[in-house]
């Protein structure tokens, strides 16, 4: 085995052992990289290694692409995105949605579970944060379906699987990050804004259809609550009156975009802006509110942004022990194919997600095999895509996916850890046929982007 392979292993190995100590994953993303520059001129200077290694072609790089990181115009979008998502959680729109939907819904076996997903759906379009959409839909949904007889597991799997399509549906943070990652113009902000859309639209029609079936063939799991009002004109004007600004406002952010009026970054702050003004209308709007939703931003992004720091050290230090080159080497060498290649990567994507944050795997392994899936002919909106419901899927994975924390930290009492991982396992089911049409089908990822400028 040459040198840069094991290099490459006991970076990626001291990474692993560093992050079971508990330390933040930015400490341990940027001592990873002290430490092997530190082994790379050790090995270089005082032993003779055969390895193209300096400091300055490393770490010394550090400074310079950490400059390029802060000043990125594209990254300004994210604390405005985040702000937009959390700004619209202090207003109340989700608790009216709730409200106004159940009357609409409350009458159809499962209704309560198709309203979650509808407003799920609604709340990935303008939050983003999968921590906060998760613990917002649970705290909402669940003391009603348990009042109302659900299934424990039934009504536990839907809001935890329907919290975790903020990470897909635009306007993601995550897509904004990972078109900074890959910085090529065949993947943009606004591509894979694009590209997502009618995936996240697809697997959010799944669920509703999973909703609907299931309690069809097991009414037991999803009766019909009792004393619920017939649907009226009454009813239908309070959804509209609860879904019209919440929609306008994603048409504003969504519709700038993809009608190349305004830049990714621009649109962000029309949805901030967008969200101040339906908490004024809701009344929620006061000094405390908008304090709360600024340090809660600056928290999140800050976090974002640490590991960014750390991850660029990381993936220069990596780069300068021959990194790119031997994972390059390892992928072309599999004798699967160059779609075979492909689902190795998700496959180890999957598999990471289990243990590592999204942040980490978007900024780490991303950029290192993205430019493999190109090299191979592949569009790289379609396996970005790809790669992003991969990840969506690994949030949902008992027995360490986040999102199983994030609901058990607002479930009833009386809903245990089993009852969660039940709940999951047709959603994930659900996650990976859709994964599997979009793989076989690439057009739902690439058509909107490829006419979107004709």
């Amino acid at each position: 085995m040459e040198l840069e392979t094991l290099f490459v292993i006991g970076m990626f190995l001291t990474f692993g052992a560093l992050l079971m100590t508990g330390y933040p994953v930015a400490w341990v993303l940027g001592g990873t990289a002290v430490i092997w520059t530190v082994v790379g001129v050790v090995a270089v200077e005082n032993f003779g290694a055969n390895l193209w290694f300096d400091y300055q072609s490393s770490m010394g790089l550090v400074p310079e692409r950490i400059w390029k990181v802060v000043s990125s115009e594209t990254l300004v979008a994210l604390p405005m995105f985040i702000f937009m998502g959390i700004m619209l959680d202090q207003s109340g729109v989700a608790e009216r949605l709730m409200n106004s939907m159940v009357k609409l819904f409350g009458a159809v076996r499962g209704g309560y579970a198709v309203t979650v997903i509808v407003i799920g759906v609604l709340l990935a379009a303008t939050t983003g944060i999968i921590g906060a959409s998760v613990v917002l839909l649970g705290m909402l949904s669940l003391p009603v379906m348990m009042e109302n007889k659900y299934d424990k597991g039934f009504a536990v799997g839907t809001a935890c699987a329907t919290g975790t399509l903020g990470i897909l549906i635009p306007p993601s943070i995550m897509l904004v990050l990972m078109a900074d990652r890959l910085a090529v113009p065949e993947a943009s902000v606004g591509d894979l804004f694009m590209g997502a859309f009618f995936p996240g639209l697809m697997l959010g029609a799944m669920y509703v259809a999973y909703a609907i079936l299931r309690p069809m063939l097991q009414p037991n799991i999803a009766p019909v609550p009792a004393g619920t009002e017939k649907v009226s004109w009454a009813i239908v004007w309070e959804v509209a009156k609860a879904v019209v600004p919440t929609a306008a406002l994603i048409l504003g952010v969504l519709g700038s975009i993809f009608a190349g009026v305004a830049t990714p970054t621009e649109a962000s702050g029309v949805g901030a802006l967008g969200a101040l003004l339906l908490a004024l209308m809701s009344g929620r709007l006061n000094l405390k509110v908008l304090n709360s939703s600024m340090q809660q931003t600056t928290r999140t992004a800050a976090f974002i942004f640490a590991i960014f720091l750390g991850a660029t050290a990381f993936s220069v230090v990596l780069r300068g022990l021959g990194g790119d080159q031997v994972i390059e080497d390892a992928l072309l060498g599999l004798p699967f194919g160059p779609y075979g290649v492909v689902l190795t990567i998700l496959l180890g994507v999957f598999l990471l997600g289990f243990f590592l944050d999204w942040v980490e795997i978007t900024l780490i392994i991303l950029p290192l095999v993205a430019p493999v899936v190109q090299s191979l002919g592949f569009d790289l909106v379609w396996f970005t895509i790809l790669f992003a419901m991969c990840l969506q899927t690994s949030f949902l994975t008992p027995p360490v996916g986040f999102a199983l924390f994030y609901i058990k930290g607002v479930a009833p009492p009386e809903i245990a850890v089993t009852d969660i991982y039940r709940g999951v396992i047709p959603f994930i089911i659900i996650q990976l046929v859709a994964l599997a049409i979009v793989f076989v089908v690439p057009e739902i990822a690439t058509w909107l982007p490829s006419v979107a400028y004709d």
